[in-house]
């Protein structure tokens, strides 16, 4: 077996270089630390399931015959695999950006880049393979955290042929920027200070709209990140801000974080573009008058008729069920035949609770697998209405780090929504 590992305290470039490496070498296993930092555990809250990671306990060191490890060369920074140093039948490659560790390999590739996923990225090209979206999403993120978005001094040409080929492979740069926060300095500070001070809410649809108008004195560096900063601080479904340039020139900025406002839409009345989650335009006239444009822009909200997305359009369905007393050898292979990862215990009518594949790690004997699933289920479960928002069926997952939410209507099981069919919402893909 190939098992592919990095540093504990994980940050985007570990996690990146993982999945780049389980695309270089076929049929390799990603084991990633326990610990990792909070904003990749945030994003394996939601995505884990998308790629073939495990963590450390969960991998028989014995079956290893090749050790890949990435964005470290020191045998301290791994997570429980100090069994494997004594290991003398044992290959080991090391990738990495790094100056060289402890650890002895058979093979590496060393050298100064911005991220250590920029080599395997320039590996994946060499050998002319494709990414899906979400693999170049994750590899952009490692890329953009360990370059500053391509602007430290230690990004290389390397770092930035690598971003461009991620981009050109669909990779999303909303959901970059969504999980990496980039930093703030004074001017950004002042400008947000501003926006919080001078806030104003409308009500359209059960959704609040901020709006906002604020006059610039120069160019500022990382507005529209600002303006996102803005919208989660006000806890607005979505925001638009108009940037007074000067007397003949404003700009508008339009953030969404609901399904029910379609920021691109509303702009494209101003001449600008986007996405439904983020647009802008830029308005240019004689007499740019900041609130003659507001009105307008609470005019179009007002006129918009999207329809969201919502949980219903989303779940799976119909539902599997197992009565509690079904021995849990029969609910793995219902598992298995179905290529499931979580099942209901219970009936439409009655939620008893759950089991998922990691239960099966409770099983510690061969007669426990003859016991009724009842005594190995989750009971506390969580359902959710079918009219529920996706992005809020996210959040909940994160909160409870929680892959299978049950959906009810009236009390009855009419559907489920996994982290799949999230994955298949928001990159328009089934995992592979």
């Amino acid at each position: 077996m190939i098992a592919v590992t990095t540093h504990k305290n994980t940050d985007f470039d570990g996690l990146a270089s993982v999945i780049a490496a389980t695309l270089l070498y076929p049929g390799a296993v990603g084991v990633v630390p326990k610990m990792v930092n909070k904003n990749v555990e945030q994003f394996l809250s939601t995505h884990k399931t998308a790629f073939n990671i495990v963590l450390p306990g969960e991998v028989n060191h014995d079956d290893i015959d090749t050790l890949v490890v990435v964005d470290t060369g020191s045998w301290k920074r791994l997570d429980r695999m100090e069994k494997l140093r004594t290991r003398t039948d044992l290959r080991i490659h090391v990738w990495d950006h790094h100056q060289q560790g402890d650890i002895a390999c058979h093979w590496h590739c060393l050298a100064t880049t911005g991220a250590t996923v920029s080599l395997l990225i320039r590996e994946i090209r060499r050998r002319k393979m494709t990414l899906s979206p979400l693999d170049s999403t994750v590899l952009l993120l490692g890329l953009y955290e360990d370059t500053g978005h391509l602007s430290y001094p230690s990004t290389t040409p390397l770092d930035a042929e690598a971003a461009a080929f991620l981009l050109n492979n669909g990779a999303d740069l909303n959901v970059a920027a969504f999980f990496l926060n980039p930093p703030y300095e004074e001017v950004q500070r002042d400008l947000l200070f501003d926006l919080l001070k001078n806030s104003e809410k409308i009500s359209h649809r059960k959704t609040t709209v901020g709006l906002n108008v604020i006059r610039l004195e120069k160019k500022v560096p990382m507005l529209s990140a600002i303006v996102n900063m803005y919208r989660n601080l006000i806890n607005c479904q979505a925001v638009f801000v108009i940037a007074v340039n000067d007397e003949t020139s404003c700009t508008i900025i339009g953030r969404s974080g609901s399904d029910r406002v379609d920021v691109a839409a509303v702009l494209r009345h101003f001449g600008g573009g986007g996405h439904p989650r983020a647009a802008s335009a830029t308005i240019r006239s004689d007499d740019c008058d900041p609130q003659q444009l507001k009105k307008q822009v609470i005019a179009r909200i007002r006129e918009s008729t999207t329809k969201r997305a919502t949980v219903f359009d989303l779940m799976s369905y119909p539902v599997t069920m197992v009565p509690a007393d079904t021995p849990m050898m029969e609910v793995r292979r219902i598992m298995e035949e179905k290529a499931i990862r979580g099942i209901l215990v219970g009936s439409e009518n009655t939620l008893e609770g759950i089991v998922v594949l990691w239960d099966f790690k409770k099983i510690r004997q061969e007669r426990q697998w003859q016991q009724p699933v009842k005594a190995f289920m989750i009971r506390q479960v969580a359902t959710i209405a079918p009219d529920m928002e996706p992005s809020e069926a996210v959040q909940l997952m994160i909160r409870k780090n929680i892959g299978h939410l049950p959906v009810a209507l009236e009390g009855k099981i009419i559907g489920i929504l996994t982290r799949t069919d999230i994955l298949t919402y928001f990159y328009d893909m089934l995992p592979e």
